[in-house]
């Protein structure tokens, strides 16, 4: 005997109804907790972001971003543009090998925020300062992201940012001289005055705001930078953070940028990773920097690797976050030879293995007597050449349109 649809879709729902506890609502919709549900939409990107006045780019960054962990990871170096092998310049070292330019363009401020800049033409620091604007802006023309690190002089002399160059009442007061009330708050103020007028002036062809990712006292779990965990409590390295993101953004008015917060790989736990994290509020990107568990130790640190990036992934589906390998890499110098299938293997899986999401990962700058990205010319140029074809990586070929969102 056969039934209608009608009449079995309405038995069905009354024995669903029937059998349901009489303390549960009525029709209640019972969503399985073990399939993931992603909250983000195009309407409410900005829930989920540190500026809630974000320029539509940079909104449509943050959600781009988001959407491409799913399907790929966007490779990219620091300085691609200016730092190559052997001082080989003109094209990138990334496009040089794989005809293709990088999906991110990694810069500092250093230079720009330097003591010795004095914004005169003639003036070193200054021509890096422009350099550094027109890559920007080069780079966003191409549909390429934009990141920016910055390693600060410390406020005594400003000579060096490591603490190693340091004095020992240096080393111990150094940072906490920089917060609200500390004898070096208004030099850090107008570091970042500096920081401010620089990014309210990257300007694409139509006069609109280039977005940018700013990571501000990285690697913060070591204490090999002034602003280490040693040289500073985790409250007081979250109120530096903190006021930083509030005064770019509410004092200066700047709405082009995502934060991005990233020690180095010291962490095995969430509550590790977490224990300097200054608040969803405040960080757009969850981040890593990893050099220690690619340095020769194979498929083993490319696990533990993965691991530490499982840990992010996961914290960022839960925070609606951009999960990212800030800065990694292993440099082959003429004392260092190359690891085989270190980018095809070793990178690849620990980015991808285990169905983490990773929006994007930058490889070091390359220098005159080293390489962290095989130029075309090198014995390991294959490798990173089929680590960049693979199925989840992508250059900036492979991007959507990251500044626009989808319809």
């Amino acid at each position: 005997m056969k039934l209608s649809i009608k009449f079995l879709f309405i038995s069905l729902s009354f024995l669903v109804i029937s059998c349901s506890s009489d303390k549960e609502p009525q029709n209640q919709i019972i969503i399985d907790p073990t399939v993931p549900s992603d909250p983000l939409t195009t309407q409410n990107v900005t829930n989920y972001m540190v500026d809630a006045s974000a320029t539509k780019e940079t909104v449509a960054l943050f959600y781009n971003l988001k959407k491409l962990a799913k399907t790929k990871v966007a490779i990219g170096q620091q300085d691609a543009f200016t730092s190559f092998y052997q001082d080989n310049g003109n094209d990138a070292d990334i496009k040089k090998n794989t005809g293709y330019d990088p999906a991110i363009l990694g810069s500092d401020f250093i230079f720009i925020t330097d003591k010795n800049n004095n914004t005169q033409a003639g003036n070193w620091f200054y021509q890096q300062e422009l350099n550094t604007i027109n890559n920007v802006k080069i780079a966003y023309a191409k549909g390429i992201i934009n990141t920016f690190s910055w390693h600060l002089r410390e406020p005594n002399k400003e000579d060096s940012f490591y603490a190693a160059d340091m004095t020992s009442e240096q080393k111990t007061t150094a940072f906490k001289s920089i917060l609200p009330g500390g004898a070096n708050h208004e030099w850090y103020k107008k570091k970042l005055d500096k920081i401010a007028s620089v990014i309210l002036n990257l300007k694409g062809s139509n006069g609109e705001l280039i977005p940018i990712i700013f990571r501000p006292f990285h690697e913060f779990d070591g204490s090999w930078f002034w602003w280490g965990a040693n040289f500073c409590s985790p409250e007081e390295y979250k109120t530096a953070y903190q006021f930083t993101v509030n005064y770019l953004k509410n004092t200066k008015g700047v709405h082009n940028i995502l934060y991005a917060f990233s020690p180095d790989n010291s962490y095995t736990t969430e509550a590790n990773y977490l224990s300097r994290y200054p608040g969803d509020q405040y960080v757009d990107v969850l981040g890593m920097d990893n050099y220690g568990d690619f340095d020769n130790q194979g498929l083993a640190g490319a696990t533990k690797a993965n691991s530490k990036l499982k840990i992010l992934s996961d914290l960022a589906k839960t925070k609606v976050k951009i999960t990212a390998l800030t800065e990694t890499g292993y440099q082959v110098t003429s004392a260092k030879a190359p690891i085989t299938d270190w980018f095809s293997t070793y990178l690849y899986n620990a980015l991808t293995s285990n169905s983490i999401e990773v929006s994007y990962v930058m490889l070091w700058s390359n220098t005159k007597d080293g390489y962290y990205v095989p130029n075309g010319a090198v014995s390991n140029a294959s490798d990173f050449k089929t680590f960049a074809a693979k199925p989840k990586s992508a250059l900036v070929n492979s991007l959507p349109k990251m500044y626009e969102l989808p319809k």
